[in-house]
């Protein structure tokens, strides 16, 4: 037996040790698994040069769990280690600087000493965050005596001699009275699927149930009958669907792959992009497409980031641009820079370039898929055009290859590019400042008297009715040349229907004047004004529109909580009632000479064009449905 002191030169190394990685002290187990995968790896390699003599037998890494003595084992059969290996790799553990690093770590903040941190091998000491004492039982496969090392969790450990017939190593964690929940096979296994579902080497934790038939026993029914079978739990997949090349891969593999990633989800994927990258990076992976939900948030951090197979986190806004987070799959990198934990993200020029990549790819396969079946796409655009909106309006390059294939949608349920779009409306559909109005409808039911006033005026209508559509639309504002979105009720709706028109006013200014107050006394005056403007005799006699900017600032501070829109979200709605000069009944409502019947019939037509908005409620809407019982 020997005994020695770890070379730290500090009075404890292993708080600090705890220190560094009390947030993520979970990730013990997958340290220790990641550790057995990486000496069976070697001993493969190994074999391979033929440099270990006889058969490898089964390498399968076994977790053993003992609630009665509160013990983990992690066991595995591959390099092993010898004594003196054993010195360099765990009595030393690569701290030739221990007290330049303490130096560093003094004073600094955690996301600071988190850099400091991922200089140093700290892998199998992150035991020691759940464990009162730690043993370690190895035999090389260059076979020279077994060791055994254990250690307290202070600077002091012992190494000794011992018996093992097999090469390998077995690492035994005495668990402590503050992490006993690690003693628990439910939370054990639930480490185990989290972070070793796809290690390349078969990993086993206990026994599972499964049925299976009794050979010629029949129940009453006739139906084979069946019995209890208690067979060892294998973890993971060694061979996932990101690791295999896409020629090897049937559209069923990659939705298989999809349900095994997210086994309670029951959507299908719309469709999967394969990574496959090896210069100037290595990268694989597999990103799906899924039906984008209303509410989005609930779809971030579905992407999984691995390293080599070993799971680091499902938060890759650091790797990916932020509306890819809204994708699902999983990425696995070699050269993604992180701390000892390896749940951290460090800054690093492979990310961006990697982010850059990934970009690309995910653009490229929806051009490749929009031209080889711009049908199929099409039918697919509802599911997915809130992730292209989103990456059009944040992502500069990626709204560069959008634009061959991000689609407009009409109310005639017709599809167009951006650039067939603005070929197919006609060049009346200017305002008077010469600039190319696009009108939209948020809601076709809602706003279907303004669609249909627009399309019988020769008018095109777009549907916007997305979550993203307000922001949508200032961005390509800004990308195209002359160019405005409105509503269908927007003000700036009977400024084109007058202008196309170019009727003149049937009613003369005596009468506009004279009407005006009588129309007036049935609108709140804060939140309406009154204009009058010639358009056809058979539009209605009155419509309700709203300024388009105001509107959109409003609707845009109420998407963001109200920090948005700068500060309109805090004023009051206000709304004009456009006057058709033209009409019959605008006209009647002039010549009129009985007051009362007068008032009336301007009552009527204003509650008319509020209903038309929705705006007609309580008492008031009470009123105009028993006036109009009485005027029928």
């Amino acid at each position: 037996m020997a005994k020695g002191h770890i070379n730290v030169q500090t009075e404890n190394i292993f708080p600090i040790i705890k220190k560094f990685l009390y947030s993520d002290h979970e990730i013990f187990l997958r340290e220790l698994v990641s550790n057995a995968v990486d000496a069976t790896t070697k001993l493969k390699a190994l074999a391979s040069m033929g440099e270990v003599k006889g058969e490898l037998g089964d390498l399968t890494i076994e977790i053993k769990l003992d609630k009665k003595t509160k013990t983990l084992h992690v066991i595995d059969r591959g390099i092993g280690m010898t004594a003196d290996e054993v010195e360099k790799y765990i009595n030393q553990i690569a701290f030739s600087s221990a007290e330049e690093f303490l130096d560093k770590f003094k004073g600094k903040t955690d996301e600071e000493t988190n850099a400091i941190i991922g200089h140093f091998g700290l892998g199998f000491y992150s035991s020691f965050m759940v464990a009162k004492k730690v043993e370690i039982i190895t035999k090389s496969y260059k076979d020279e005596p077994a060791v055994k090392w254990e250690c307290d969790g202070s600077p002091e450990y012992e190494t000794s001699q011992v018996e093992k017939s097999d090469r390998g190593t077995e690492i035994i964690l005495y668990i402590a009275d503050d992490s006993e929940e690690f003693s628990e096979e439910n939370r054990v296994l639930e480490l185990l699927k989290k972070y070793c579902k796809f290690l390349p080497v078969s990993i086993r934790f206990g026994e599972e149930s499964t049925w299976e038939p009794i050979e010629g026993e029949k129940d009453k029914d006739g139906n084979d009958k069946t019995k209890e079978v208690k067979k060892p739990r294998v973890i993971n997949n060694t061979n996932p669907a990101w690791r295999r090349k896409p020629s090897e891969l049937t559209d069923e593999d990659y939705k298989n792959f999809y349900r095994e990633l997210y086994p309670y989800t029951f959507e299908e994927p719309l469709f999967n992009i394969h990574l496959n990258v090896d210069y100037p990076f290595n990268l694989t992976g597999i990103l799906y497409f899924p039906k984008v939900k209303k509410n989005f948030e609930a779809q971030r951090n579905k992407i999984q980031l691995y390293s080599n197979q070993v799971f680091v986190t499902d938060s890759v806004e650091g790797i990916v641009p932020e509306f890819l987070t809204l994708l699902h799959g999983v990425i696995d990198s070699p050269d993604i820079p992180l701390n000892v934990s390896r749940s951290y993200l460090q800054s690093d020029s492979n990310v961006k370039k990697i982010s850059n990549h990934i970009t690309k790819k995910v653009a490229d396969k929806l051009e490749e898929i929009f031209k080889a079946n711009r049908e199929d796409f099409q039918e697919k655009w509802d599911d997915i055009r809130t992730f292209i909106e989103y990456g059009i309006i944040s992502e500069e390059k990626f709204y560069e290859r959008a634009v061959k294939f991000a689609l407009f949608k009409n109310t005639e349920g017709k599809y167009f590019t951006f650039d067939e779009y603005k070929t197919a409306v006609t060049e009346n559909q200017t305002d008077k400042n010469k600039k190319l109005v696009y009108l939209y409808t948020t809601n076709t039911e809602e706003q279907h008297s303004y669609i249909q006033t627009a399309t019988e005026h020769g008018y095109d209508v777009l549907v916007m009715d997305g979550i993203l559509d307000q922001h949508f639309m200032n961005t390509l504002e800004q990308k195209f040349e002359q160019t405005t979105f409105a509503r269908v009720d927007a003000d700036i709706i009977e400024k084109l229907i007058e202008k196309e028109e170019l009727l003149p006013s049937l009613l003369s200014e005596d009468d506009k004047k004279k009407i005006q107050p009588i129309i007036e006394q049935n609108l709140d005056k804060a939140r309406f004004h009154v204009v009058f403007e010639s358009l056809s005799a058979s539009d209605l006699p009155a419509i309700i529109t709203q300024n388009e900017f105001m509107r959109r600032m409003r609707e845009m501070s109420a998407l963001g909580g109200g920090n948005g829109g700068f500060g309109f979200g805090n004023m009051p709605e206000s709304y004009s009632l456009v006057v058709n000069a033209n009409h019959p009944l605008v006209n009647r409502l002039a010549s009129e000479s009985d007051s009362t019947k007068q008032s009336e019939l301007a009552k009527q037509i204003t509650d008319l064009a509020l209903l038309s908005q929705n705006l007609l409620k309580g008492q008031d809407l009470t009123a105009f449905i028993k006036r109009s019982v009485d005027l029928l």
